[in-house]
């Protein structure tokens, strides 16, 4: 719309609101009703009055959706309107051409000549220009700017966790990146655009010129090519900042087409670092458990062997058994030197002797009970341990070779259940650590002016091209002549 029909909207738009109340004023429901019975009659003030109620509401989908079918309507009622604005912003562009067409034409050095080149040079030009300064539909561009950001864990972590978990090592950000951007080009996130806002519908609406617009019939191929188009997404290789255009027939429909790219993007890479996470966690918790498994049966082993043999270390009842055979055996040898010291000064039946081989007696046959202790273990009822003489049972060696094995045993689960809680740990600090989040650095834009087509770019391109073209036919053409 030009400036002045902007200016008289804008003066219907303040005199509906000094005859509407208050509570009217400011109802959406009020505000959409009155834009629906005016829009057969003032689309453009319907249309703002629908602007009113999503500055009141602007997440109300109804709002959005009454205020994109207005939109539509104003575009549909005001065809003449686009061409004179075109106009207006070009003045006498075409006039101008024509008037030096014209002279040119007219000048008697051209007159042969007037046929070849008016219909291979100025007549496309003609037409391309009028395409691209009437007929060509505006394109709208929505700017919004991201970044892929992981957490700063050092600043919890004390050095040692620090360098046990790998932080230090710099992890490189440009293939978040890059996945952010295959992402947005996908046909996924075209699905979920298309569920979301029409957007086929949008790109292939009657009222865009069709060479500009994509075709009804066109394959779900043809509409991703069509899309990938018609969305940039661009990468800074220092900041490592992803800029994404999208681009829309209509200023406010190509920002919420840039919103909706950013909402399902951030999704995306969020529930990414998190499925990610969570596997790496729930395999080392698995892991986990099964060394607990092994801690908790090596226990129930060695606690089972003491209760069987009531023993609370059969290591230190070993070693006391052997001190008191090794006592038994140095008072043996100290009563058979005394003995012999005797019978060289007294008979064997002196008192004395007498009173020393029964002290002899009694010490052998101790030291051959605690000797018979040492060398076998008796089990009476399944209660017995190694202070009982017994006939047949287990030597005191295999059980503290028994005892020793399920020790081991035990020590190795402990060491393994202590590795496994520090990988655990640290498998827990890696998956916070891979957890990434793409951070809006710019939103979503909204356009005021159409940044397509690039009239005046394109018409010199095409006017250049198409010169080199036809200069490079005339000269094949007189070579041809030259050579009959």
């Amino acid at each position: 719309m030009t400036q002045t029909a902007i200016k008289n909207v804008e003066q219907r738009f303040v005199q509906l609101r000094e005859v509407m109340s208050a509570q009217e004023w400011n109802s959406v429901a009020k505000l959409l009703a009155k834009a629906k019975s005016l829009e057969n009659q003032d689309a453009p003030l319907a249309r703002r009055l629908a602007q009113r109620a999503k500055n009141l509401e602007p997440d109300n989908p109804k709002v959005l959706s009454e205020l994109t079918r207005l939109n539509r309507l104003v575009q549909q009622q005001q065809p003449a309107a686009d061409i004179s604005r075109s106009s207006e912003r070009r003045p006498g562009r075409v006039v101008v051409l024509n008037q030096r067409l014209q002279k040119a034409l007219e000048h008697p050095k051209m007159a042969k000549a007037k046929t070849p080149w008016f219909l291979g040079l100025i007549l496309p030009i003609l037409v391309f220009a009028f395409y691209q300064l009437v007929w060509a539909s505006p394109r709208y561009e929505s700017r919004a700017q991201l970044i892929v950001q992981q957490p700063d864990g050092m600043a919890t972590m004390d050095m040692s966790m620090a360098l046990l978990s790998g932080f230090g090592v710099s992890t490189p950000a440009t293939s978040d990146s890059q996945l952010v951007k295959a992402f947005i080009a996908s046909e996924d996130m075209l699905k979920y655009l298309d569920d979301k806002l029409s957007l086929r519908d949008h790109y292939s609406q009657s009222t865009v010129d069709m060479f500009t617009r994509l075709n009804g019939w066109s394959t779900q191929e043809d509409f991703l090519r069509f899309y990938q188009n018609h969305t940039v997404v661009e990468i800074d290789e220092k900041s490592n900042v992803i800029t994404v255009k999208t681009q829309g027939f209509d200023a406010e429909f190509a920002k919420h087409l840039s919103q909706a790219i950013v909402e399902r993007a951030e999704w995306y890479i969020n529930s990414l670092g998190h499925q990610l996470a969570e596997a790496q966690l729930e395999f080392i918790k698995g892991e986990h458990r099964l060394v607990e498994q092994r801690l908790e049966k090596a226990k129930r082993e060695l606690l089972g062997f003491q209760q069987q043999f009531n023993l609370l270390d059969p290591e230190a009842e070993g070693m006391a058994l052997q001190q008191i055979t090794y006592g038994l055996e140095a008072q043996l040898a100290t009563k058979k030197a005394e003995l012999k010291s005797l019978l060289s000064i007294m008979s064997t039946d002196a008192p004395q002797v007498l009173v020393i081989q029964s002290q002899i007696r009694a010490l052998e046959a101790q030291l051959e009970v605690e000797r018979g202790r040492l060398s076998l273990q008796q089990g009476n009822g399944g209660d017995s341990h190694l202070a009982i003489p017994g006939d047949t049972g287990y030597s005191v060696s295999e059980v503290l070779a028994k005892y020793a094995s399920l020790k081991i045993e035990l020590e190795l689960a402990l060491q393994a259940y202590t590795a496994s809680e520090v990988s655990l740990e640290k498998s827990r600090v890696e998956a916070y650590r891979k957890l990434k989040y793409l951070m809006t650095v710019e939103s979503s834009t909204l356009p005021e002016d159409n940044q397509y087509p690039q009239s005046t770019y394109n018409i010199l391109l095409f006017s250049v091209v198409l010169m080199m073209l036809f200069g490079i036919g005339r000269i094949i053409l007189a070579t041809v002549k030259e050579l009959k």
